[in-house]
């Protein structure tokens, strides 16, 4: 049973993704078993892996049961005393050597990437580097994982706040980054001084298996450090009900999320969810416009859409509307649509077959209720995976696309008149992960920076993420940060301790 979208007809290249990784270096990327307990599991059954482009099958992975992952939490629980107990200075070097062998195949990996997620090689490249920052980051961010010292209220007493790694972790890891979301999450496990176990997306197994190779490399333990590939809702149960699973963390949408968040319950798991956004992009008519339109392009087209952070629904105040509308249109134009691999392409394929009719639907609903429709290639046959760049204007919040993340290169453009109207329309949605001003006041920003009810804001600028930040969302977004020592607490358990009779 294969996972990934089905064969189709497409005019790319067939065959361009399987001679990109049939000249990798490491070979080994490709052999398509998953490591349990410092083994390499081949299992009797395979998945396919498919290029999002071209529907070929580009290569295929064991699939993993509920019994390989039952090893893998007996493995981990092994594990984790060892572990804990190796200085954070130890196991920080371990997490720099993955780092520097990241970055070492840096380009083997990117093409892993691109084969089976679809997205441009420039930002597969980008993943990967940005990606090996949080093994960095978080192998410094593991030797300050302080304490404090609480001024006692009881005479002769003394008490102490301990950090202590909370046990076995899982995390179960999205489609759009592959690389990045496994090192974000494991960085942080594993510099806290706890095993993880990580289930990536059926859709992007390749780069997560290579992850794991290198992480072999790098000297981590058997059983510190595991990935398993199969039906996630056959891996994800073992991970749910398992006493020994202390904390879990996941990418994906917020349908999911609710989901795992009850299974997690049973057994009271610290549970982390970076879930859905729908990210409202506010500009204002005091800001220049060229900034505000290149600001736009790029918080809308990364990943070819495919990112949580997004911008899902850009509001423009009326007075410079058209201008917007217009240069935003002319932007568009420029980029160009095509497999991934392809030189100079900005918009590949979108992974999932259901995302991209997600994307024509969301198309078809605002042109049915008044939306206008600009489209970067027009009548252009690109396959069933891709979806042309598409601009609507005089978007309506009735319209599913104001109300619903797209998850593609599909731009909705909204009229505003007074702040007070926009603010209310930007949080008036169930998520609230990130959002995006632009405008010249430095008032304004300081006053709307506190109004926007989001985890992460960005003021005249697309571009905050990083290691050291604190990823996450409010409200249906979810629960707990990703990076930052924030995200490293997302591991760890606090301990309090009170020293008594210190005075006799």
């Amino acid at each position: 049973m294969a996972f990934q979208t089905t064969r189709q007809k497409s005019p790319h290249p067939v065959g361009l993704a399987t001679r990109c990784l049939q000249n990798l270096r490491r070979r080994d990327f490709l052999a398509g078993g998953a490591l349990v307990d410092g083994h390499w599991v081949t299992g009797g059954e395979r998945d396919l892996v498919i290029d999002p482009a071209t529907g070929e099958e580009i290569a295929d992975v064991a699939r993993c049961a509920a019994a390989e992952m039952e090893v893998a939490i007996a493995a981990a629980e092994r594990s984790f005393p060892a572990w804990r107990e190796l200085l954070p200075a130890r196991r920080g070097a371990i997490l720099r050597s993955w780092a520097s062998l990241m970055l070492e195949h840096a380009e083997e990996l990117a093409i892993l990437v691109t084969s089976e997620q679809g997205k441009p090689l420039a930002e597969a490249r980008h993943e990967i580097a940005y990606g090996a920052g949080f093994l960095e980051w978080f192998a410094a961010e593991g030797e300050r994982a302080y304490g404090e010292t609480i001024p006692s209220h009881k005479v002769g007493s003394l008490l102490q706040v301990r950090m202590q790694p909370i046990g076995v972790a899982a995390a179960i890891t999205p489609w759009n980054f592959p690389v990045a979301m496994i090192t974000r999450k494991a960085g942080a496990a594993l510099a806290a001084g706890c095993p993880i176990i990580v289930k990536p997306a059926p859709e992007t197994p390749l780069s997560a298996l290579a992850l794991a190779r290198l992480a072999e490399e790098a000297g981590f333990p058997p059983g510190v450090f595991q990935v398993l590939v199969g039906n996630p809702i056959e891996l994800s149960a073992p991970l749910l009900k398992d006493r020994r699973i202390r904390a879990l963390s996941f990418t994906g949408s917020t349908e999911v999320g609710r989901l795992l968040l009850e299974g997690a319950a049973e057994s009271i798991k610290k549970v982390s969810l970076e879930l859905g956004g729908h990210a409202p992009f506010l500009v204002f008519d005091d800001v220049d416009l060229e900034k505000a339109v290149k600001g736009a392009m790029a918080a809308k087209f990364a990943t070819s859409g495919q990112d949580c952070l997004a911008a899902n629904r850009i509001y423009v105040q009326r007075s410079i509307y058209s201008g917007f509308v217009d240069a935003f249109a002319a932007a568009m134009g420029q980029l160009k649509v095509g497999h991934g691999l392809e030189p100079a392409t900005d918009i590949g394929p979108m992974t999932k077959l259901s995302v991209a009719n997600k994307c024509r639907s969301h198309i078809d609903d605002a042109i049915k209720k008044g939306a206008r429709a600009v489209s970067a290639k027009p009548g252009v046959s690109l396959g069933a995976n891709f979806v042309a760049p598409t601009l609507l204007s005089e978007v309506t919040e009735d319209m599913l696309i104001a109300r619903e993340e797209t998850f593609g290169p599909v731009a909705a453009i909204l009229p505003f008149d007074s702040e007070e109207e926009v603010i209310a329309r930007a949080n008036a949605n169930e998520m609230g992960l990130a959002g995006y001003i632009y405008t010249d006041s430095l008032r304004r920003a300081m006053r709307l920076s506190e109004q926007i009810e989001c985890g992460m804001l960005g003021i005249n600028t697309a571009s905050f993420t990083g290691p050291p930040i604190p990823f996450g969302g409010w409200k249906q977004s979810g629960l707990g940060r990703e990076g930052s020592r924030h995200g490293l607490a997302e591991y760890m358990e606090l301990k309090y301790v009170c020293f008594g009779d210190l005075a006799a």
